[in-house]
């Protein structure tokens, strides 16, 4: 599939055209690999900006023939950070945005826009991620846990395999058995159950359908979990997804 058509950091899901009304120039200053695809890179941060956990900017490669191609990626870090941080999955197959990202140096540079949507936490709840759709919750989470606020929180995290698995010993620190993680394509694994988010596992994780629902992964998951979760009498206020 055309990488112009689709948002990297959220698999297969389409791009939101999101105005770039005022852009800055960061450095970056830090690259390091989180999985075998998916990298954290921190960048400067351009004074006075400001933006809410669970926000995402529209980033381009500052370069000649990419500064047009922008595309959505959240936010890692906290509001307060002194640097910008993001997680991003990296698609080399797909000649695209994100493959240029992942050629990246310290020391080049990248345009961001302003911070908008995503996904807005509005109280305690499950997270319900898939892949790099977990990006979101990054900050959203760490932010909880830095004030304290974490509980009541859950977060049941669903990869093809192990090795996919994003932030996984920061996850189990800052939420112990409140993490939970499923891999679907990995018979040989371990570490974690093989299993689906699907309705039936809802059911069985969850005995209380009238807390907050927070699920960001590929479009097909976010719908087919949107659905489970209606059928198990979650009110749609209550679920929380992409804006």
């Amino acid at each position: 599939m055309d990488d112009t058509k689709v948002d990297p950091l959220h698999f297969l899901g389409p791009v939101l055209v999101v105005p770039m009304s005022e852009s800055h120039l960061v450095t970056i200053e830090e690259i390091v690999a989180v999985t075998r695809d998916v990298g954290r890179i921190v960048t400067t941060k351009p004074a006075g900006y400001k933006f809410k956990p669970g926000q995402a900017t529209e980033v381009a490669v500052s370069k000649e023939g990419w500064k047009d191609e922008k595309r959505p990626f959240t936010f890692s870090s906290l509001p307060d950070d002194p640097k910008l941080e993001f997680t991003i999955k990296i698609y080399p197959e797909r000649d695209g945005v994100t493959d240029r990202i992942g050629d990246l140096q310290v020391g080049e540079k990248l345009e961001i826009g302003e911070p908008w949507g995503a996904i807005a936490y509005q109280g305690p709840g499950v997270f319900i991620a898939g892949g790099a759709g977990v990006t979101p919750f990054i900050a959203i989470l760490r932010d909880l846990h830095d004030k304290g606020k974490l509980k009541g929180n859950r977060l049941l995290f669903s990869n093809d395999t192990e090795d996919d698995v994003i932030l996984a010993a920061e996850f189990k620190r800052i939420l112990g058995d409140r993490a939970m993680f499923v891999v679907t394509n990995d018979k040989h694994c371990q570490t974690y159950p093989q299993a689906r988010i699907d309705r039936d596992f809802i059911k069985e994780q969850v005995d209380d359908f009238d807390q907050n629902f927070y699920v960001c992964g590929p479009p097909s998951m976010v719908d087919d979990v949107t659905k489970a979760l209606k059928e198990l009498g979650v009110k749609e206020d209550k679920i929380v997804t992409e804006e």
